[in-house]
């Protein structure tokens, strides 16, 4: 068996086009780890920031880009495997802090979750990066509760389709903006109840009017710069701001009477960064409520397009060009 593997690598920081097809050592597990031979791999935005020397590589991790997989089991630590209930041979997809563009990727045991019944590893690849990310802002940290209104920030996102169906499954009623009326048909028919063209319509006013002035329990934001003022507006009282990304810059002004008046919370993560007993820890509510969801057809997969791994740098270009609806995922068994 060889012992090399084909990888996308990012040659030099820069434009889609500095990610290029490599060979590299293939990638062995230590302890609390298994070895994934790599169906596909699911693109996500902080690829595209890592791509342009914007997102630094946690300490230890791979500087192979790609922070989700799925995939079959090849070898790891069988104890950690038999404790979490996976063994040698089964279908997984995994989150992982880096390595995930690559016919081979190691992964802690606690940060994989089995393939749902009925999904294709195509569509699996496409489920860690933003299922984590939703389940540990929206549910965590954002505390959302059935009956509750949830405003996303970009509803056709591969998030924001992930935020919509486990929002609705959850019970809550959702709110989306959207740039685009095939993005907001599209974001309706996952389950958004309401959709707001950000591009034609001031999105403070639309969430006034739907909600009849009493705004929003929990807002879900990319963008943060500017937004975060006016996503203070649109927060009924005791409403919770969550940021998980900064595409509008890092800087915002904000009114801090507003927040004592109102009892807001505004808060934020990153998920990376996090050790893996923080990541487990959600990988395994996940799959006791969400992952029936999944396998019942609740939530449904959402892959906008599939790429070859010598299509790399066209996925990235798709992704900065907002132009995707859902999610964009590398499959390994493609030539090239």
């Amino acid at each position: 068996m060889t012992q090399t593997m084909r990888v996308v690598e990012i040659s030099a920081y820069g434009a889609p086009e500095v990610l290029r097809l490599a060979e590299r050592e293939r990638p062995q597990p230590g302890a609390g780890e298994v070895l994934i031979r790599v169906a596909a791999s699911g693109v996500n935005r902080p690829d595209v920031l890592q791509r342009t020397g914007n997102y630094p590589v946690p300490p230890g991790a791979s500087d192979i880009p790609g922070l989700e997989v799925a995939g079959v089991i090849e070898a790891g630590d069988v104890q950690a495997m038999a404790e979490a209930g996976l063994a040698i041979g089964d279908h997984v997809c995994a989150l992982v802090a880096g390595g995930g563009y690559a016919e081979y990727c190691v992964a802690p045991v606690g940060q994989c979750l089995p393939v749902p019944n009925g999904w294709s590893d195509l569509d699996a690849a496409g489920l860690p990066e933003t299922f984590f990310t939703v389940w540990s802002n929206v549910f965590d940290r954002g505390r959302l509760q059935p009956g509750e209104i949830l405003l996303v920030q970009g509803g056709s996102s591969g998030i924001g389709v992930t935020a919509i169906q486990m929002a609705k499954a959850f019970g809550a009623r959702v709110i989306v903006t959207v740039g685009s009326p095939d993005k907001a048909q599209a974001c309706l028919a996952l389950g958004a109840d309401h959709a707001i063209l950000y591009k034609t319509e001031d999105f403070v006013r639309a969430v006034a009017d739907y909600t009849g002035g009493r705004g929003v329990d929990v807002i879900l934001d990319m963008v943060a710069g500017p937004y975060v003022a006016r996503e203070l507006d649109c927060l009924a009282e005791d409403g919770r701001l969550v940021i998980i990304a900064v595409q509008g810059g890092v800087q915002s002004d904000i009114h801090a009477g507003k927040v004592l008046r109102r009892r807001l919370t505004i808060t934020g993560s990153t998920l990376r960064p996090r050790p893996v007993a923080f990541k487990a820890a959600i990988a395994r509510h996940l799959r006791q409520h969400v992952w029936p969801w999944l396998e019942t057809g609740r939530i449904r997969p959402v892959t906008h397009r599939v790429f070859a791994p010598t299509q790399a740098a066209e996925a990235h270009a798709l992704m900065e060009s907002n132009q995707h609806i859902g999610k964009l995922v590398i499959d390994w068994s493609l030539p090239g």
